[in-house]
This record gives structure tokens, sequence and C-alpha cells, in this order.
């Protein structure tokens, strides 16, 4: 049965591939397990519920794109592995100078890029306390990172998080943090969450991450205090726009490493196979009429 990409351009980084759908079977169909085009979605006409194969499902929730009542449930926990490690890799990366040599193979130029950070003794402010949060904080910890998290609810633990605080307390976080993770969805209190003022807080020797949602960090203020030496470097798997246009600086900027939102997606095997388990525990759910996990409020 042949196969289409889902999603917009915007979100190719959160790869699923299904197979097309029989346009009568769309007016017929009451569950679908997978991500249709949020453009498609009038076609559905009968939904009651869609379990995505993604995490955000940021197209479907939005007003008018599903029928009212329409149960949406994501596939939450599935990426906190695979986004975890790529966010790690990129921290490492930073830190050795790696990318840099890496250039400088490209050209074939033999030259030593400079001093080199450690993270052992270093703190960790993860901003978005998640799956992908507390997975990232349990391998900083591992390799002797302090690990701050800030989320909504700072009265809730993680895995992997030493201590917990509200975004009331993310400006005075800021200064003491060595690396900043940023995993959080796309809202009006997390957009440029970021600016300027923020990354000015930050030390010269900081490394910021980001694999939640690219409008978390106002693009033009990281370049320009990437260009200014006011942060160590930046590894963006996430950007504002998606694709990142091939004007934009960032692409040219040494200090920042850049990937095509492919830290999630269907990268690694037990990605796939805990969305799977995901999917089956949610039919048997929706089949015995009990209540859905990882049910997205609208």
């Amino acid at each position: 049965m042949p196969q289409e990409f889902v999603g917009d351009e915007s979100q190719r980084g959160d790869m699923v591939w299904h197979a097309v759908v029989p346009e009568e079977l769309k007016a017929q169909a009451t569950a679908v397990i997978g991500n249709f085009p949020a453009a498609e979605a009038a076609k559905y006409t009968r939904i009651e519920w869609l379990q995505t194969f993604s995490a955000g499902v940021d197209a479907y929730v939005r007003p008018g794109v599903l029928p009212r009542g329409t149960m949406v449930t994501n596939a939450s926990g599935a990426y906190g592995r695979s986004v975890s490690e790529h966010l790690f890799s990129m921290m490492w990366s930073l830190m050795k100078n790696l990318n840099r040599y890496a250039s400088n193979q490209r050209d074939h130029r033999w030259q030593d890029e400079g001093s080199v950070l450690s993270p052992e003794g270093g703190i960790a402010l993860i901003i978005g306390a998640g799956d992908i949060g507390s997975h990232f904080g349990v391998l900083a910890q591992a390799v002797g990172m302090r690990t701050f998290g800030v989320r909504r609810h700072a009265d809730t633990p993680a895995k992997g998080i030493e201590k917990m605080y509200g975004f009331d307390r993310l400006d005075a976080l800021l200064p003491l943090a060595d690396v900043i993770v940023l995993a959080v969805p796309r809202s009006p209190q997390t957009h440029h969450l970021l600016d300027a003022a923020r990354l000015a807080k930050l030390k010269p020797t900081a490394i910021v991450l980001n694999a939640g949602r690219g409008d978390a960090i106002d693009a033009e203020a990281l370049d320009a205090a990437l260009a200014a030496g006011q942060l160590r470097g930046a590894g963006l798997d996430v950007t504002e726009p998606e694709p990142l246009p091939a004007e934009s600086p960032l692409w040219d900027e040494p200090r920042c490493l850049i990937t095509p939102h492919v830290a999630g997606g269907n990268h690694l095997k037990e990605t796939s196979e805990q969305i799977i388990r995901i999917a089956l525990a949610n039919v048997s759910r929706y089949a015995k009429h009990q209540e859905l996990i990882n049910l997205v409020g609208r």
C-alpha cells in the first residue's frame, strides 16, 4: 500500500509515515491510529478519537480542526531516550569543539580549536521536565552534573531532576546554569521564552540546547548573542521557522550546531516500539470504554 509523509514541512522532524487512507474510509472512521494531514481533518466527519504517532499535536488541537468532543491522544513518553541522547551528544560536541573540528576536516584544515569544557560539576537547567527533560537529567547526573528543573507544577518531581522550580524562578536560575535544555511544548507562555534579556543573563561559557519547539528561543537574539561571544554555543534540533531559511546567519555561526528536527521521529528502533505499545494500550482502553492515556486537553 502506498505511503506518504504526514505533517507540514515545519514539522518534518516529527516524521510519521502511514498507509494512504482511501477516501471512502475517511468519512466512516470513528477512530484513527496515526497522523493524517490536518488539512484533511474535515473529511473525518465521524471521528471520535485520534491516536497520533507523534508527541506534538499542535495541528490537530487548534479550534475548528477536529469535530468538537474528539479525543486526541499522543505518543508522549516514546521519545525521551532518543531526543535526550541527541541533546546530550550536542552538549558534548559543543563542549569539546567537535563541531569545529568536523568543519576543519571538511576544509582539510589541521588546527587546534582551543580550550574545552567538562560537564562534571556543572549545572544543567532543564526547562520542561517531562519525559525528554527527565531522560536528559539522568544522563547529566551520570557524568557528574547537578540538575535543576523548571516546570509549571514545581511540586511534581521527576526522575533525574535534583531540584524542581516553577517558571517564576527562571530568571534567577539562568545565571547559574552551565547547560540550558529546552524541552517545552509550543504555547503563548513559551514563545520566545529565551529572549535577548534572558540570554544576556547566561554565563559566557553556557551552552543552550533546544529540542522542544523552535519558537521557544528568539532566533535573532540567539544569533546576536552567539556572534558577540556571549555564549559558548547552541545546539538546535528545532528552529524558528522550520526549515531554517538558507539565508539565516545561524547556518554560518561556528558556535551553533544545527540538526533538522531529527532527534525524535522514528530514527531509534526503541521509539517505534514504544509508540506501538502506547497505541495498542489505548486501543484496548477505547474498546473497553476506559479512560485513555496521553489524553491531550483541548
